[in-house]
């Protein structure tokens, strides 16, 4: 199996695109087309064995929009099982709760901007990235 955009959840990816929660089409409206420091956000992006809600390549960062279903203690050993693989294949994980995206969007919004620039300087990556930069390319 492929890790990145196995095949074999093309169809199971491609339905959770079409079936996104209202907080995840909130969340996409404001990362697509490059609006975050330039970077480009893929939704519902595979990886393994994984689906992630949001996944921008040029950082190898991953955002989760986390409901209600991911309060009991089954779900939340869960999904660390899922950050930790993600994390071993150098994935960073970032949860945003809907009910902080619903309550405060603006709020979220910024500290996206903030974990993308901080990531961004870890990985020695410009800000904001142009379309014409290679991605995964360090400054010099």
């Amino acid at each position: 199996m492929a890790y990145s955009n196995p095949i074999e959840t093309k169809n199971f990816r491609h339905g959770l695109r079409k079936d996104a929660t209202p907080c995840e089409r909130i969340l996409w409206h404001y990362l697509k087309n490059r609006q975050i420091e330039g970077l480009k956000f893929r939704q519902q992006h595979g990886y393994g064995p994984y689906v992630m809600d949001f996944y921008c390549p040029e950082l190898r960062w991953c955002i989760e929009v986390d409901g209600e279903a991911h309060d009991t203690d089954n779900q939340q050993a869960k999904d660390q099982d899922r950050t930790d693989f993600l994390n071993q294949h150098g994935i960073q994980v970032m949860r945003v709760r809907n009910e902080d995206i619903e309550n405060n969007t603006p709020a979220v919004i910024q500290h996206i901007h903030e974990q993308a620039t901080t990531l961004a300087a870890e990985r020695k990556i410009e800000l904001p990235v142009r379309r014409d930069t290679k991605r995964n390319k360090p400054t010099p």
